[in-house]
């Protein structure tokens, strides 16, 4: 069986926001809707914008990875190389501020990853990442050295 799309729901505190921003920002085709919630088309996975007026309120938290503070929770999705490149300068062109700003993480080591973190309209963060070699997606360092 190959892989199968997931699902995932989290709160906007502005559904016409959301709409603009997944929509048109990342270019998600919009599905079903209603007054309370939105479905896209997230490269193949489907997320649903659930509409939660007080969801811009939460706190934000970090973790330090590779010398950046990485939101938590976020979500994302591992792109190829070009596909990471053209939503960067999409996301640029948009006037998109960047939380951690498109990079390479790990560089020269297991997991090697272009990254980049920016936050939608009610705060949710997102992680877009992409690899010179899928192989790395699951690499570690006992992996890295024994290869």
């Amino acid at each position: 069986m190959g892989l199968r799309p997931f699902h995932l729901a989290f709160p906007v505190d502005d559904l016409g926001a959301a709409r603009r921003f997944y929509g048109d920002v990342l270019a998600c085709p919009e599905g079903r809707s209603s007054d309370c919630w939105i479905d896209f088309d997230f490269y193949g996975h489907q997320i649903v914008t659930h509409l939660d007026p007080a969801a811009a309120e939460r706190a934000t938290v970090s973790n330090p990875v590779d010398g950046h503070d990485v939101p938590v929770p976020h979500f994302g999705v591992v792109l190829t190389m070009e596909q990471w490149h053209a939503l960067a300068e999409r996301l640029r062109g948009a006037g998109t501020r960047f939380v951690i700003e498109p990079h390479v993480r790990f560089a020269g080591q297991a997991g090697e990853q272009a990254t980049m973190f920016f936050l939608d309209p009610a705060g949710n963060a997102l992680e877009f990442k992409a690899f010179a070699d899928d192989a790395m997606l699951f690499a570690n360092d006992v992996q890295a050295s024994e290869t």
